[in-house]
């Protein structure tokens, strides 16, 4: 059944970075590990991210990278700010259903709009490059700055959830949301990201 559900592919010829006022969005690299690892070891980032596991180490970032570089259904990006790495950003291609907007961001940079800024970014990449007409995300009823900047980028709540988190083992209720390509571009006010292809 799966099978016959065409899935977009990455243009894997070109790679590229998004830029936006404060972020450079771009591929993690082997580079990036003990950065990643760094910011990605804490409960309250496992807690509202369904697939990282707590404690993070070094091995998984390892993993993570290597997966992304050999291809997986996942388009994702990792934030910096000033050169400096802050989070991750991406979408999700894994499960029969829409395409997932998903992120996360290092403790100490919460709550100064580097989220709201690397989502719109992502949303942007999104709806240009593939002929989709929605994507879908989520945040943890307990997460409610996560679902700010959900709401900020014109998401659409579409009810209540249960999914597992890896870092509690155990489900909790997530709030569901819809992006879909007329909202989109009837609220795509926000600074333009611009593109660099490397």
């Amino acid at each position: 059944m799966l099978q016959d559900i065409p899935t977009p592919t990455l243009r894997e010829a070109r790679a590229c970075v998004l830029e936006t006022e404060r972020l450079t969005l771009r591929k993690p690299t082997l580079a990036d590990v003990k950065a990643i690892a760094h910011l990605a070891n804490d409960r309250r980032i496992a807690e509202n991210t369904r697939r990282l596991p707590h404690p993070y180490s070094q091995d998984d970032a390892i993993d993570f990278v290597r997966a992304l570089a050999e291809g997986g259904r996942e388009t994702v990006f990792l934030i910096e700010n000033n050169h400096t790495p802050i989070g991750m950003v991406g979408v999700d291609w894994r499960e029969a259903t829409p395409a997932e907007l998903g992120y996360w961001l290092g403790v100490d940079h919460w709550g100064q709009g580097f989220g709201t800024e690397a989502a719109r970014a992502v949303i942007d990449y999104f709806f240009e490059e593939f002929d989709l007409d929605q994507l879908i995300s989520g945040a943890r009823v307990a997460n409610p700055s996560s679902r700010n900047i959900l709401e900020k980028c014109g998401f659409q709540w579409s009810g209540v959830e249960l999914h597992r988190f890896e870092a509690l083992g155990s489900s909790s209720p997530v709030d569901c949301f819809r992006l879909s390509r007329g909202v989109w571009a009837s609220l795509k006010t926000w600074s333009h990201s611009t593109r660099r292809n490397t």
